[in-house]
This record gives structure tokens, C-alpha cells and sequence, in this order.
């Protein structure tokens, strides 16, 4: 199963209720939150009703990695150390990463938040409104790793 993660790209603002509905069943409640995915059926529905409001694709391990190292929170808002992570039986960010892409754990099981709270990417989004190659919304496929390493 292939790991994908979802970003939001834009608001609330004039958004039709089930559109609304879809994004809090991904838990993107917010402008440049992100979650990680498997990719199933019913997964695929949702993000098929809302591709107007988010980008997603899959991640690669180099990403995944770092951007659980500088963007993953434990409950309260504490960051993620490595003394934690050997706690909880992961080899740093990186095993972490890997566990995450086999299918091995979730956010949860490590105890971590399911979202990532990213910052606006540097360079801006090309267009919110267009779909992929020339905006920034839909199915981005392995090209997310990008816009994450800006957004990180």
C-alpha cells in the first residue's frame, strides 16, 4: 500500500458542506496542514470530493523523515526527541519513516499528533485554484516530495 500525503491548500470560506465534511473526516481543518494516508478505496473517494481544497501524492522515506523530525508534536506541542523515539523502539526519524511507509505503524501508535503543521511553501503555491501541472491542487504523484521540502 502506498503512503500518501494530503495537504491542504486552501480555506473554509464558501466551501459547500459536504466538501466541509470531507476535509474534517482527513482532519485538515486548517490552511497547510498535512496527514498521512494509506491509500484505499475510500480514501481515494474522499480526496476525489475534495480536490479542489488539497494536493497530495506520495512520499518518499528522505522526506517522510524530515519532516517528522522538524514537524511531528507530541501531545501538549512538545517536540519529538530521539531519546522518545528509541523509547517507543524506532531507530530515529528515519526508521520511524520506514516503519510509517511498510505499514508498520501509524502517527498514533508512536504516540505522536496525526497532523503536521506546515509552514506556507517558500516560493508560494503556483496557482490555488488550477489543478496540478499548472496549480496547486489534485494529485501531485511523487512530485509532493517537493513542495514538502519547501514547506518543511
Amino acid at each position: 500500500m502506498v503512503l500518501l500525503a494530503v495537504i491542504r491548500v486552501r480555506g473554509r470560506t464558501g466551501i459547500k458542506p459536504e466538501i466541509v465534511g470531507a476535509l474534517d473526516t482527513l482532519a485538515l481543518t486548517r490552511i497547510n496542514h498535512c496527514v498521512l494516508l494509506r491509500e484505499t478505496p475510500q480514501i481515494k473517494g474522499t480526496l476525489n470530493i475534495c480536490k479542489d481544497y488539497v494536493t497530495w501524492g506520495e512520499v518518499d522515506k528522505e522526506t517522510l523523515a524530515k519532516v517528522l523530525e522538524k514537524r511531528a508534536r507530541l501531545p501538549g506541542n512538545k517536540k519529538v526527541t530521539l531519546e522518545y523515539l528509541k523509547a517507543k523502539g524506532y531507530d530515529g526519524f528515519g526508521g520511524l519513516a520506514e516503519a510509517f511507509i511498510s505499514g508498520k505503524a501509524r502517527l498514533r501508535d508512536a504516540g505522536l499528533k496525526n497532523v503536521l503543521r506546515l509552514s506556507p511553501p517558500r516560493g508560494g503555491y503556483k496557482e490555488t485554484k488550477k489543478p496540478f501541472p499548472h496549480g496547486a491542487l489534485g494529485n501531485r504523484k511523487e512530485k509532493i516530495n517537493d513542495i514538502l521540502k519547501r514547506m518543511i
